[in-house]
């Protein structure tokens, strides 16, 4: 999947939750931290977010995956750095998807 349509999505996404939460959403990139930028965008709102953004993709993003904290250093992610583990995740969903159908 290409990265540029991930962090498009994501970001359109983004938008879209900050819109329906009534909250301002300032100018995202690439090097923008969600989790730091965005008012209100708290850990009850992140996984609504990567649930829109499968949506949006077409794809499944696992609800227990954090796209937008890295998981061992509490670190909040970039755009940039969630599109290279979104990317990460869906790769790895087809590589096991890719597994199971060889399997049979």
């Amino acid at each position: 999947m290409d990265p540029n349509v991930v962090r498009t999505k994501l970001i359109e996404v983004l938008q879209t939750v900050q819109s329906l939460s009534g909250e301002e959403c300032p100018a995202i990139d690439g090097a923008t931290k969600p989790v730091e930028t965005l008012p209100k965008f708290t850990s009850k709102v992140w996984p609504v977010a990567a649930g829109m953004l499968g949506i949006a993709l077409s794809k499944s993003i696992p609800c227990e995956a954090n796209i937008f904290v890295d998981e061992e250093s509490k670190e909040p992610l970039a755009i940039n750095q969630s599109v290279a583990l979104v990317l990460k995740i869906l790769e790895a969903q087809e590589a096991e998807e890719a597994e199971g159908t060889a399997a049979e």
